[in-house]
C-alpha cells in the first residue's frame, strides 16, 4: 500500500479592510449583489462578481425554485453569463459572498461541489487559473489561487477520451 497527500495553500485575510483595492472592490461587488439573489427557499441569497482577463466584470445570483432540483447556484449563473457573453474569455478573480435571513454571514463559504466542477471545467476549457475571494458580509476572508485546488480528484475531459 502506498499513501498520498493532497495540501494546498490559500490567503486568510482577518477583514476586507486587508485586501488590496482591486479584490476589496470586487468582494464589495459580491456582497452587494446578494440583494438580487431569487432565494425565498432557502433564505440564503449568494453573490459572485468576476473581472475577466478583458476587464470586464460579470455577476451572478443564486436562482432558486419550488422544484428545487431547478435551481441554480451563483458561480454557475456567472459563468454562463460569461460563456454566453464573453465565449471563451478567461475569468480572472471571482468574489463570492452571502447573506442568510437565518444566520450570521461573518465567514467564508466554499463552492458547493457541483460549482467546484463547473470552476473546473472553465479554468480548463480557457486554461488559466480563476483565482477565489470567499467571505461572507462580515469577518474572514479566504483567497485560493485556482479553483482547482477545491476538486483534486475531479473527473475531466481526460476520462471521456
Amino acid at each position: 500500500m502506498k499513501e498520498n497527500k493532497f495540501e494546498f495553500q490559500y490567503e486568510i485575510y482577518d477583514d476586507i479592510s486587508e485586501l488590496d483595492e482591486k479584490d476589496a472592490w470586487l468582494l464589495t461587488e459580491a456582497r452587494t449583489v446578494t440583494e438580487q439573489a431569487y432565494a425565498p427557499y432557502s433564505r440564503f441569497h449568494v453573490g459572485a462578481v468576476a473581472i475577466l482577463e478583458n476587464g470586464e466584470v460579470v455577476a451572478g445570483t443564486n436562482q432558486e425554485n419550488a422544484s428545487y432540483p431547478v435551481g441554480i447556484c451563483a458561480e454557475r449563473v456567472l459563468l454562463g453569463s460569461v460563456g454566453t457573453l464573453h465565449p471563451n474569455m478567461a475569468v480572472k478573480s471571482m468574489a463570492i459572498s452571502y447573506n442568510s435571513e437565518d444566520v450570521r454571514s461573518d465567514h467564508p463559504i466554499s463552492p458547493c461541489g457541483m460549482c467546484r466542477q463547473a470552476l473546473l471545467e472553465y479554468e480548463t476549457r480557457t486554461k488559466k487559473p480563476i483565482r477565489l475571494i470567499l467571505s461572507g458580509q462580515e469577518g474572514k476572508v479566504y483567497i485560493i489561487k485556482t479553483a482547482r485546488f477545491l476538486l483534486p480528484f475531479a473527473f475531466t475531459s481526460d476520462e471521456l477520451i
